[in-house]
């Protein structure tokens, strides 16, 4: 008689498999369309071996795939409890059972109590909780769907190290529960922490896939930016001046910890790196958008404190958003208003003088090759590219000594672009300091005379020279380690 007979043993492992890429290399798209989320126009998806065909995102629910999106989808006015259980509440008679959703709100917090700060409690509105509350909720409105097929889009990004141990450990969990993990990080620690596999994605198509344990960081960068990008390295287009524009100390806001620069006349100083690690929080924050909790900034010499954007335009900054729906124009007035708009406030003039400030806007329209048919025809008449150069028209009617750019070339056409790059080209011959963030790499990097990488609210490299590459400027971004917990 046998001492041990196994027969028809099965055991199934999870996975986690990292999904890696620069901005916009198709990451997040692809798992919208894993998702239902979004259609493909060619090719399939199988699960299980079958090949599944997806109307909408309830349809990739029911085959058990959860997805935590990038941009959160939490409701401010809704309790913690609502939200997390939204479309799957515990019913009573028909009606939620208000003591059984607490409860079950409660378990789920418990698992993450390590992970906050200060206890979270059901009923809370979403709109109290601070940024790294709210990823934690958004977590647990897929986890506690129990999905079988986990998607994770950079559900780490407001999170500090404790906070993501603790996340890695629910996935850890899952993993050895036999689910399977797709986990799309910015953070290259995190990414070789968790992942068994790999797979690098390069202008929407697969370059890399491989075991985490037969690659490194380097080949992984490289990956991402091609063999051929990786020694290519761009020249400075200006000849800054000795004296300095701008300088900041030490500038702490509620994502940024300790950020030191100078920035110097005629020079485009660039802020590179994934999107949010607090570019354009330092942006803001210089022109008095976002309050800084510490730190000194001068201006010419002379001591600065951003209060706000009138203080910040009265010491000769302008800010230029490329968001044109919530910073840029104002859509239901003429051309003109939205021109001159910037200088009405910072001179709090009782009077328009028409024709005065006609004649002083004319010749930025025309140096923008700005057209339209009347200073009185509705901004809304012109193309997104055009409107951006009113907004662009905006900033440079108060003669700015400092601009600041952030990403302002998002979504308008290449000659808008070449447009603005020619006018900063010229603004810079002029002495106009600039500083500018782009979420498009090449940009920066063909533009900026100097680079200064972002990683979770720090300076983490400075890219000068032939080290301005795009290798040198994703390894930064992706290499190094760290993350800033949410004040």
């Amino acid at each position: 008689m046998p001492v041990l007979t196994a027969s028809g043993v099965r055991k199934r492992f999870g996975e986690v498999h990292a999904l890696i890429g620069a901005n916009g290399c198709g990451k997040s798209t692809l798992c919208k369309v894993i998702a239902g989320a979004t259609a493909a126009d060619a090719g399939e998806i199988r699960i299980d071996g079958e090949t599944v065909r997806f109307t909408g995102p309830q349809d990739a629910v029911a085959r058990g795939i959860g997805v935590f999106y990038q941009e959160l989808s939490l409701i401010a006015r809704m309790s913690v409890a609502e939200n997390i259980f939204l479309g799957r509440e515990p019913l009573r008679r028909g009606f939620v059972d208000r003591p059984r959703l607490h409860a079950a709100t409660a378990a789920a917090l418990a698992g993450f109590s390590a992970a906050v700060a200060e206890a979270v409690d059901p009923e809370a509105q979403v709109a109290d909780l601070t940024a790294d509350q709210r990823q934690i909720v958004e977590l647990l409105k897929v986890l506690t769907a129990e999905p079988r097929i986990l998607i994770l889009d950079e559900a780490t990004a407001a999170l500090d190290r404790d906070q993501v141990q603790t996340v890695f450990r629910r996935i850890r969990e899952l993993k050895a529960r036999g689910r399977s993990i797709i986990f799309i990080s910015h953070r290259m620690d995190e990414v070789f922490d968790i992942a068994d596999r790999i797979t690098v994605m390069r202008n929407g198509v697969t370059v890399l896939s491989t075991r985490t344990a037969e690659t490194t960081r380097e080949a992984v960068v490289t990956a991402m930016v091609g063999a051929t990008a990786t020694a290519r390295a761009a020249h400075a287009r200006h000849r800054p001046g000795e004296e300095v524009a701008l300088r900041a100390e030490g500038l702490a806001a509620s994502r940024l910890a300790g950020v030191s620069f100078a920035l110097h006349r005629g020079e485009i100083l660039g802020f590179g790196g994934l999107h949010g690690q607090g570019q354009s929080e330092l942006l803001r924050a210089l022109f008095g958008m976002v309050p800084l909790r510490g730190g000194r900034v001068s201006v010419g010499g002379k001591p600065f404190q951003p209060r706000g954007p009138l203080a910040a335009m009265r010491r000769s900054l302008s800010y230029l958003s490329g968001d044109r729906t919530r910073n840029g124009v104002l859509a239901i007035r003429p051309i003109f208003e939205n021109l001159v708009l910037s200088l009405l406030v910072r001179d709090r003039r009782p009077f328009v003088a028409r024709a005065r400030l006609e004649r002083l806007v004319r010749p930025i329209v025309t140096a923008l090759k700005l057209k339209f048919s009347s200073f009185d025809a509705p901004v809304t008449q012109l193309s997104g590219g055009n409107q951006q150069k009113v907004v662009i028209g905006r900033s440079l009617a108060i003669a700015p000594a400092i601009m600041l750019l952030d990403d302002p070339t998002k979504g308008i056409d290449m000659q808008a672009k070449e447009d603005l790059y020619a006018t900063m080209d010229e603004l810079c011959a002029r002495g106009v300091a600039i500083l500018l963030y782009s979420s498009d790499d090449m940009e920066l990097l063909s533009v900026a005379d100097r680079i200064l990488v972002f990683n979770a609210g720090q300076v983490v490299a400075e890219l000068t020279g032939e080290n301005r590459t795009e290798y040198a400027l994703y390894h930064a971004a992706y290499a190094t380690g760290g993350a800033l917990a949410d004040a």
